[in-house]
């Protein structure tokens, strides 16, 4: 990548959605070289931050994981009741065309206009066709994504927008999933997004750390070339980027995030997450949810269950487009002013037609902590 994609939010911006990867299956090459010259680009301020009080919940009644799941979520992150939505829906990957069309006209109908993002409390579905869910939902179905899922697909306004009202404003809901592979996980999860919160907004004697990881599988390894330099996070009082190799890992601990690109990650299923961690890997088909663990190509809730807070996979056939999966520079610097997990990943990724978000989505573990409020 050239040296101006470096130059400040603009150029970086641009950059991302205008880079050229290979439109191609993921297969095995030769490892590319990270630019010499990685720099952080200039992050735009975000303003705000989507808290309990904007966020929709959807509970599917004919699931017995996601009445659970979303009733538990609603009581502790306090979800207003006018905010949750209940439905009924098919428990298999895909909806149909029809089936999100009235799914999406119902929560367009009965979701109040304070509502600036939603949470989905199931697993399963996940996909509309060669949809994500998530994205369908989040910013519209793209029905031609089947045709050539290789191809690029609509640009995410989100990625351009820096307020916490993107529904008032650019029509848009970024939705995440509260999926897990058991209920018990997926309480789990929940509890280590609400002791994320605030947690690193005054820093803290040891750094979290962002562990971005090369590896020799060169289709999935496209996202080094975004790498920023090692060490200290602009304006984020101890975060720092460990460049890393997937084959040679240190002991990890502190982690905070972690992106890596291969089919299968061995490691680091193990170590040390704080509270709030985002984990990823590059392949094509991650966001499978309904794939088991070892099932040819890593499930992400395998992230999940490792210790992870929230984390993004594709549901179809990609390519290796970076604009497709989460851009290492723009989730790290987001996630450190302060905005959720939810935030973070939706700002992070150009493409995300065929990618589902999945995790607790308020966490937000860099957020001011909130003056008290006088007693009269």
């Amino acid at each position: 990548m050239a040296k101006a994609a470096f130059k400040g939010w603009q150029g970086l911006a641009l950059a991302w959605l205008a880079c050229v990867s290979a439109c191609q299956a993921a297969e095995p090459a030769s490892v590319p070289t990270g630019p010499a010259d990685a720099r952080w680009g200039r992050m735009p301020r975000l303003y705000g931050r989507i808290t309990a009080n904007e966020l929709g919940l959807v509970i599917n009644t004919a699931d017995p994981y996601s009445v659970t799941v979303g009733e538990y979520y609603a009581k502790r992150r306090g979800i207003p009741a006018e905010q949750i939505v209940r439905v009924q829906l098919p428990l298999r990957s895909s909806l149909t065309r029809a089936e999100f069309t009235a799914l999406d006209e119902a929560l367009r109908s009965q979701m109040p206009e304070n509502v600036n993002g939603l949470a989905l409390a199931w697993v399963q579905p996940y996909a509309v066709e060669c949809n994500s869910l998530t994205s369908a939902l989040g910013m519209g179905l793209q029905p031609d994504v089947c045709a050539h899922s290789c191809a690029p697909t609509r640009a995410s306004p989100y990625t351009s927008y820096f307020g916490a009202r993107p529904w008032v404003v650019i029509g848009l809901r970024p939705t995440m999933q509260i999926a897990a592979r058991s209920v018990p996980a997926a309480m789990a999860m929940i509890e280590r997004g609400m002791a994320a919160d605030h947690t690193l907004a005054a820093g803290a004697p040891e750094p979290a750390v962002a562990y971005l990881a090369a590896t020799p599988d060169g289709a999935r390894n496209v996202r080094e070339r975004l790498f920023p330099p090692a060490g200290g996070v602009p304006g984020a009082a101890g975060f720092e980027v460990a460049l890393v190799r997937s084959e040679a890992l240190p002991p990890l601990r502190r982690t905070l995030v972690y992106e890596t690109g291969l089919a299968h990650v061995s490691a680091p299923l193990g170590g040390e997450w704080l509270p709030g961690a985002l984990a990823d890997h590059l392949t094509s088909f991650g966001g499978q949810l309904d794939k088991p663990a070892g099932d040819g190509q890593m499930n992400i809730l395998d992230w999940i269950d490792a210790g992870a807070t929230a984390s993004y996979g594709t549901v179809s056939e990609p390519c290796n487009h970076v604009q497709k999966f989460p851009h290492p520079q723009v989730l790290i610097q987001a996630y450190a002013q302060g905005v959720s997990a939810l935030e973070a990943y939706w700002h992070s990724v150009a493409w995300p037609a065929q990618g589902v978000f999945v995790g607790e989505p308020l966490a937000a573990p860099f957020a001011p902590v909130p003056a008290p409020v006088p007693i009269p």
